[in-house]
C-alpha cells in the first residue's frame, strides 16, 4: 500500500513537496485523458508520468474503458495502454466489506462505490471523476472534476513562487 503524503493543506489545495499527491483516476477521465491529446485529463496522466503526481486507477476502472475504447474508438486502445503503463500505478483492490459499508452509508452511487473504496484502501487525497455529483465522501478524499484539480495544483504551484 503507498504511503500517503498529507495532501490536503487547510485551503484544499494538494501539496507539492517532497511527495507527490496521490491522485484516483476514475474510468472516465481515463477514458478522456487517452482518447484526446487536449484537457485536464491528459493533462493529469501527462503530470504523473512526470512524476509531480502520482496516479492510481483501479482494475475495473481499466476494464471499463477498454471495453468502450475496443466499441467506441478502437484506434484510440494502443495509446491507452501506453498511457496507463506510464502514468497510473495500480490502486489497492477494495474489500467486498469496504464496498458494502460505503453502499450502506450511501457515500455514492451503488455502482461506483467500488471505485471509491479503491481510491480510500489506496489512501489517495483526490478522486479525479466526471461524475461528482454521485459522490458524498465527506472529509475522507476529495472529489473533483481533473479541471477543477488542475487549477487547484496551479494555485499551490504558483504560490510556492511567492
Amino acid at each position: 500500500m503507498p504511503n500517503r503524503p498529507d495532501a490536503r493543506p487547510a485551503n484544499g489545495a494538494p501539496s507539492v513537496g517532497a511527495e507527490p499527491v496521490q491522485v484516483f483516476v476514475d474510468a472516465d477521465v481515463l477514458f478522456a485523458g487517452s482518447a484526446s491529446p487536449t484537457g485536464a485529463s491528459h493533462l493529469v496522466l501527462q503530470l504523473s508520468e512526470l512524476g509531480v503526481i502520482q496516479a492510481f486507477t483501479s482494475h475495473q476502472a481499466r476494464d471499463e474503458v477498454e471495453r468502450n475504447l475496443a466499441a467506441k474508438l478502437p484506434a484510440a486502445l494502443p495509446a491507452f495502454r501506453a498511457i496507463v503503463a506510464a502514468a497510473c500505478h495500480p490502486a489497492t483492490e477494495p474489500t467486498p466489506v469496504a464496498v458494502r459499508r460505503l453502499v450502506a452509508a450511501d457515500a455514492c452511487d451503488p455502482k461506483d462505490c467500488p471505485i471509491l473504496a479503491a481510491a480510500l484502501a489506496t489512501e489517495c487525497a483526490w478522486l479525479l471523476t466526471f461524475n461528482v455529483r454521485d459522490h458524498r465522501a465527506g472529509d475522507r478524499i476529495r472529489v473533483s472534476e481533473p479541471g477543477a484539480f488542475v487549477a487547484a495544483l496551479r494555485d499551490r504551484l504558483s504560490g510556492l513562487a511567492t
